[in-house]
């Protein structure tokens, strides 16, 4: 008889961390729960299994059945627990420290939990770089998969892509395990059985050839649960079959116990970071996930306080936090809520009490290879760049929560209706000279044409003032541009909490100009419905509630956002009277294969008419507070 082709069935389970409950019980009654009580009825079956540390978390404190499940397969030796960044990360993205942290992080807790030290690892995306062998060396991993197509790339032959290979960094080395993609295509498309009678007869009968699939997305999510329990029963039944003619079921530990003599390969980088650029947005969480561990590497002395500082980075570092994938990624204000309120809790850890000197300091926060301004008090930070020298973040710590945390919108391949596109990120105090003629129906449909926006151009700073944290912005005349002649000004001031901005236009030409100034501010809160946010204007000390909505008000010298959730308020006043327009700012964005509309932020536009003839200068300041 001839020698069976080895597989190597596994599955890979992960919800990103800021998911809201209902959503992980959901996905557990419907997929998880299934999944696990079918495979156990097929104890011929071996899988290789991996569950992130946030799932694992939220089981163990939902349905700790659901381990007692797990603890019987493991002692009759049909599964084995993969390891992996305990808040699935991309490791590509993180520095060495929280590398070896997070892998060290869910191997603990795995084997607390089931008796049983993880021997490989999952990493999430595939997503690779040649040192990432000495990490998984150093943190005991024997073992890790890649996508086959990197194995091709690597310069391995087809016949030997079929086998594990060896792989190196600095001495120290880790066994590879090819994925078919082919494979877990074919199963997506055809029936199971089909497939495994067919796919496995153009094999040699040599003993090292194996083949692994993680078919995560052949197992999607039915409107039925019993439906999805009768296409894994199917599914499982096929196995079976296919083991009794061509195909020998394994685990990757067990292989490599009777097996050895691998070829070495060195892979080549299958980590791509263009959604850092793709996305600025995503950057920004990057390069505040990057600026918290150099916060946390200052701390000395305090290994408790290091230590949970250290934890609430890593819930920051989730890769589906960063990217735009089938699961909203990015595009969800909810995961990129959790992460910076993440960010913001380790690095409130990192101020120690009674010691914390409120500062401005001078920093390339966004890694770009020029300096942000990052205004820091006790209760507040605000971050302003010199292009369109407006504040990309807002922190307020009390609540931990970034009211900056802005999405811009975007015209997706996958959206076939027409959609509005911004071209910039969304910040606060972002200038805008626009023709008196402009109205709220072309800011609604993005119709800008004659108008300049200041927020795509680079501003000079003047001023440095850091004790008195106070800095000076100033953007020159652009002859090519709309309202060219003029200058704007810009003064920040920060003095326990309160931001005061003060804006200077002046008219360098020699004629004339007549304009709409639009200081344009986006701020994010959980959300805009009745039961999130309230909106007020104020004038002259009286408060009046505004509609939910779009919409125009006239005459008002200032506006109050009410944040329900947080119990905060964020006010806006101006010394000068303004008009205002409220835009709702939503993306539609694909969510578990559903189109959906996210709330994203909160668009307010405040109008004063200006005219100015030349050599005139227009004033005009604005205070900016948050408060609980």
């Amino acid at each position: 008889m001839a020698s069976k082709t080895g597989l190597i069935f596994g599955s890979h389970n992960h919800i990103p961390y800021g998911t809201g409950n209902d959503e992980f019980e959901r996905i557990y009654t419907n997929k998880l729960k299934p999944f696990i009580s079918t495979l156990y009825h097929y104890p011929n079956i071996p899988a290789a299994l991996h569950y992130s540390g946030v799932l694992l978390y939220w089981i163990e404190r939902n349905h700790p059945e659901f381990f007692m499940i797990i603890l019987d397969l493991i002692s009759r030796k049909q599964i084995e627990l993969l390891g992996g960044g305990f808040y699935e990360p991309m490791m590509t993205l993180l520095p060495l420290a929280d590398k070896i942290g997070q892998i060290e992080m869910l191997t603990t807790y795995i084997r607390k939990q089931f008796g049983k030290r993880p021997q490989g690892c999952w990493l999430s995306g595939s997503a690779w770089e040649q040192n990432m062998a000495g990490v998984l060396n150093t943190c005991g991993m024997g073992y890790t998969f890649l996508e086959d197509t990197l194995f091709s790339q690597a310069g391995v032959r087809e016949q030997e892509a079929l086998r594990p290979c060896i792989s190196e960094d600095q001495g120290k080395l880790v066994t590879v395990f090819p994925l078919s993609g082919r494979l877990r295509a074919e199963l997506r498309h055809n029936k199971a059985a089909l497939v495994l009678e067919t796919f496995f007869k153009e094999f040699s009968s040599d003993k090292q050839q194996l083949v692994s699939v993680f078919p995560g997305d052949i197992f999607t999510e039915p409107e039925d649960p019993k439906n999805y329990e009768a296409a894994l029963h199917q599914f499982f039944e096929a196995l079976s079959q296919a083991m009794e003619s061509s195909v020998e079921l394994t685990l990757p530990a067990r292989f490599l116990k009777t097996h050895q003599d691998f070829k070495k390969a060195y892979f080549p980088c299958s980590a791509s970071r263009q959604f850092l650029i793709t996305y600025p947005e995503s950057n920004g969480i990057y390069s505040k996930m990057m600026f918290t561990h150099v916060l946390i590497n200052q701390l000395r002395g305090d290994k408790s306080r290091k230590r949970n500082a250290q934890e609430e980075l890593w819930k920051a570092q989730g890769y589906n936090t960063y990217d735009h994938e089938g699961d909203g990624g990015i595009y969800c204000n909810t995961l990129r809520n959790a992460a910076y309120k993440a960010l913001l809790e380790a690095e409130k850890t990192t101020r120690e009490q009674g010691t914390f000197i409120p500062s401005l300091m001078i920093f390339d926060f966004d890694l770009d290879g020029e300096p942000e301004y990052l205004f820091q008090d006790k209760n507040i930070n605000y971050y302003i760049k010199t292009k369109g020298a407006g504040i990309f973040e807002l922190d307020y710590l009390p609540k931990a929560w970034n009211y900056l945390d802005t999405f811009s919108r975007r015209r997706e391949p996958y959206v076939e209706e027409s959609s509005v596109e911004d071209g910039y990120r969304r910040e606060a105090f972002l200038d805008r000279l626009l023709p008196r003629d402009f109205t709220l129906q072309d800011a609604l449909e993005n119709r800008f044409a004659g108008s300049r926006f200041c927020g795509s151009e680079k501003y000079q700073v003047t001023e440095i003032d850091k004790a008195q944290k106070k800095t000076c912005f100033r953007l020159l005349p652009r002859e090519d541009l709309p309202f060219g002649t003029l200058e704007l000004e810009k003064k920040y001031h920060l003095n326990t909490d309160l931001l005061t901005l003060h804006y200077s236009l002046i008219n360098r030409g020699l004629e004339g100009q007549d304009f709409k100034f639009i200081p344009q501010t986006d701020f994010s809160f959980p959300g805009d419905g009745e039961t999130r946010l309230r909106i007020l204007t104020v004038n002259a000390g009286a408060k009046k509630t505004v509609p939910p909505g779009c919409g125009e008000l006239n005459h008002i010298t200032g506006v109050e956002f009410q944040d329900l959730q947080n119990e905060t308020i964020v006010s806006l006043l101006s010394s000068r009277p303004f008009d205002l327009w409220i835009i709702p700012i939503r993306t539609r964005c694909r969510i578990n294969e559903k189109m959906t509309d996210q709330y994203q932020s909160t668009c307010i536009m405040p109008i004063q008419i200006v005219s100015l003839g030349p050599g005139e200068r227009f004033e005009t300041e604005f205070h900016l507070r948050v408060y609980h």
